[in-house]
């Protein structure tokens, strides 16, 4: 090839090498200074779609993980009312086993059964989260709630309105006004409280079978997030320390192309020595 002034190939491939440097170096410290390898959709379109899905599907989970503590709150409220329900129930049951004592006042004993089944009618009524009814309406005659949580993909309800096991408006019914709480003391010593507390332990066992599906989802939405999130991680986050050594390597092989820029620059002077 002969020797050209007009056009100087050697500065302009070494200028173009120069270019294409600084650009990865540039690449390099914006991946530092971001921390992430996908800065724009051009860096990784594949990846950028898959990361962007994988995020959406995360904050998802994130909002199906606070359903369920949501719905856990909602069961507990259900489920403490229903302890105490059940104990007190215990303690009618015990008081009118005392009353068979002949030196045991029934009278006073009947009074003290009255006033638990007025507090067991006042839980009934007074159990409500955010302002709905879980065990009874507050008339006493049945229960209203029925409510749905996403928590996990599915669909999650707890229904006191009309599943069989936690259907407890019968129970306000027996604790009423009519078997419990006025009626004569033999009628209140004598009633038969024990189909009212199965039903109340059958709630309560229910209830713990709720929780433990919630328990099962939230484990397996807690995994789900952890294994997105690194996955993310590997797609977007930037290796800090490859980028680190790249933009190192980058500045020093700007200064060497630049000064080889520098010196093809000068070349041509070289055919000066023809005209001496």
């Amino acid at each position: 090839m002969g020797f050209s002034i007009n056009t100087n190939v050697g500065a302009l491939n070494a200028y173009n090498a120069l270019a294409k440097i600084n650009a990865q170096t540039e690449k390099a410290q914006l991946r530092l200074a971001t921390m992430k390898k996908i800065n724009s959709v051009a860096d990784d379109t594949s990846g950028y779609n898959v990361g962007k899905q994988l995020e959406a599907q995360t904050l998802t989970q994130k909002a199906q993980l606070n359903n369920i503590a949501s719905a856990k709150n909602y069961l507990a409220t259900a489920e403490s009312a229903l302890q105490q329900i059940a104990d007190k129930l215990n303690q009618i049951k015990a008081k009118q086993t005392d009353a068979d004592d002949p030196l045991k006042d029934s009278a006073a004993i009947a009074n003290d059964i009255r006033t638990l089944a007025k507090e067991i009618d006042s839980i009934l009524k007074n159990t409500n989260i955010n302002g709905t009814q879980l065990l009874a309406s507050t008339d006493g005659s049945t229960a209203l709630s029925n409510a749905t949580f996403d928590v996990g993909g599915s669909s999650f309800s707890v229904d006191f309105a009309s599943d069989t096991y936690l259907k407890v408006g019968d129970l306000a019914t027996a604790i009423g006004t009519s078997n419990l709480q006025s009626t004569t003391d033999s009628t209140v010593l004598d009633y038969n409280t024990t189909t009212v507390a199965d039903n109340v332990r059958n709630a309560l066992l229910r209830l713990g079978n709720l929780s433990q599906t919630l328990d099962s989802r939230e484990e397996y939405l807690t995994a789900a997030i952890a294994n997105n999130t690194a996955t993310i991680s590997n797609i977007f986050d930037a290796d800090v320390a490859m980028e680190q050594l790249n933009a190192t390597k980058g500045q020093i092989g700007a200064q060497v192309a630049t000064a080889m820029v520098a010196q093809m620059n000068t070349a041509p002077q070289q055919i000066l020595s023809l005209f001496r």
